[in-house]
């Protein structure tokens, strides 16, 4: 069954949440807000906590308030592959499929907005513009895997740690464009050997390439996660990325 996680203490208010503008309640109003109200409780993990085991039925569904959460499918032989991550505003678990598909492990501490499933799905049927934003995220979804499929496939080593660093600095950014030019201070959501694990690199690669971009000064490390960008456009040089975000080929 999902992790219970634990309650976090104080008043949770819609209106100072800081995913409030670009979850899959941001098109909602004021009487709908109260709606969703009602069904909606909070849950925190630590991290190395698990949210959810593939194959469970989870009663619930859930936007990411905050921290990052990994997305893993298992293997009948035992192995598991990373498969995807969640981020804050991420929704979690699909309307009409009580089961998980995959397992959710929390990485970092995580804090989710829950909504107990029936009561949302109910709504869902009734409020066309949740409906709508829902079909948003999901288009997004399969946007996000297509990109990847095209990073783990068609990259070097090099291009996918840079992408992977591109990607995490414009999801940080809260959907705000991420400037070309200028300081831009990012916080990795995974550790090294998380991140050779999820895209298919051994551990010594992933340090050998970072250390590479901070010996050139395409980045700057300050602690285990922290990177400073100084130039992003270099940065997307180095993913093979043009300036909009598409492939250089």
């Amino acid at each position: 069954m999902p992790g219970p996680g634990r309650a976090p203490t104080g008043v949770e208010s819609c209106d100072t949440c800081p995913i409030r503008h670009r979850a899959v309640c941001s098109h909602c109003v004021d009487d709908e807000l109260i709606a969703l109200e009602k069904i909606k409780f909070y849950r925190s993990f630590e991290p190395g906590q698990v949210i959810a085991w593939g194959g469970d039925r989870m009663d619930f569904v859930a936007s990411v308030v905050s921290g990052v959460a990994s997305l893993s499918q298992r293997l009948e032989d035992g192995r598991t592959q990373m498969v995807g991550l969640l981020l804050p505003s991420d929704f979690m678990g699909r309307p009409g499929r009580d089961v998980v598909p995959y397992d959710a492990v929390a990485t970092t501490k995580v804090k989710l907005c829950c909504f107990r499933r029936a009561p949302f799905e109910d709504m869902i049927r009734d409020i066309p513009h949740l409906s709508q934003r829902l079909l948003e995220m999901t288009m997004d979804e399969l946007d996000a895997a297509r990109e990847w499929m095209l990073l783990l496939g068609r990259k070097t080593a090099r291009e996918k740690i840079a992408s992977f660093i591109a990607i995490i600095a414009r999801r940080q950014a809260s959907g705000s464009p991420v400037p070309m030019n200028g300081q831009i201070e990012i916080e990795l959501p995974l550790t090294r050997e998380a991140m050779a694990d999820y895209l298919g690199l051994t551990l010594e690669t992933v340090s050998r390439q970072i250390n590479a971009l901070k010996r050139e000064g395409v980045v700057e490390l300050s602690g285990k996660r922290h990177v400073t960008l100084p130039d992003f456009a270099r940065l997307l040089q180095e993913a093979g990325d043009d300036a909009d975000g598409g492939w250089i080929g």
